[in-house]
């Protein structure tokens, strides 16, 4: 199931998106909820719109946290240099970071050198503490695709990085929080970027050096976990600058595409 926010005249508006997964947008309807499905349950209303005549937004905006995971892909902590950490590494972005698909982001004025990196989001579903790893199915709502902006000038010189990786527009997220995802796939699930249409990155989820199921436990040892909290896993090697005027694709294997624009 595909569970989206969308704007038609009023207030965003939880949905759920139908049609086949591998349709053109066109083809894709929109069915409104009732409430918040974080608190309500899915609860489907008579209310329907081609998924073309509305705006889709960032399907959560967390009410308390993104807890992103740092050098979670080996390839890519060599690419920058750094050694494969022995234990998952943590940082957090505000969730004024975040915006929605096909949403403008604004490239901060004190940055030369802010990159992508495609990753797979997890989406938190309940109030959580200490989850074991055969529990941490029950606690996650869904996955979504996230684009983890980084100021890397910024990253190299300040002592902690909330400035780098949580500048306005940081945290592109969506379009849609699947819910029945299958992360343990054999083989894993690609995770791309392309700039400009030109693909950057092409990994798979089963490069990452810590899985979906110990991230999201070990986070719960450090962090009391909320109902749309949002974990942001990591991104493979191919990182790269971009610059005004570009255009940047994230994909992840069975949730879709998020589309961001960068401007000055």
């Amino acid at each position: 199931m595909r569970i989206a926010r969308f704007v038609d005249q009023a207030e965003p508006t939880y949905g759920i998106v139908e049609g086949p997964a591998d349709a053109d947008p066109s083809e894709l309807s929109i069915t409104a909820l009732q409430g918040d499905p974080f608190f309500h349950g899915v609860q489907p209303t008579d209310q329907k719109h081609r998924l073309e005549d509305v705006r889709l937004v960032a399907p959560i905006i967390p009410r308390s946290k993104i807890v992103g995971v740092g050098r979670n892909w080996a390839d890519h902590a060599k690419e920058l240099g750094n050694d494969v950490p022995a234990s998952p590494q943590f940082f957090l972005k505000p969730n004024t970071s975040v915006v929605g698909p096909n949403e403008p982001v604004t490239l901060p004025s004190w940055s030369d050198e802010v990159s992508y990196e495609a990753e797979l989001a997890v989406v938190i579903g309940t109030i959580c503490k200490d989850v074991p790893l055969e529990r941490v199915d029950d606690v996650v709502f869904g996955y979504t695709v996230a684009n983890d902006l980084t100021a890397r000038d910024a990253q190299r010189t300040d002592l902690q990085w909330a400035r780098a990786k949580g500048f306005d527009g940081a945290c592109p997220l969506g379009p849609w929080i699947e819910t029945e995802l299958d992360v343990e796939a054999a083989g894993g699930l690609a995770v791309r970027s392309r700039v400009d249409g030109e693909t950057r990155q092409d990994g798979t989820t089963a490069d990452m050096v810590f899985g979906i199921k110990e991230l999201v436990s070990a986070i719960s040892e450090a962090f009391t976990l909320l109902p749309g909290d949002v974990i942001l896993t990591g991104t493979p090697s191919g990182v790269g600058l971009v610059e005004a005027g570009q255009r940047v694709e994230c994909e992840v294997e069975g949730i879709g595409t998020l589309l961001t624009h960068l401007r000055r």
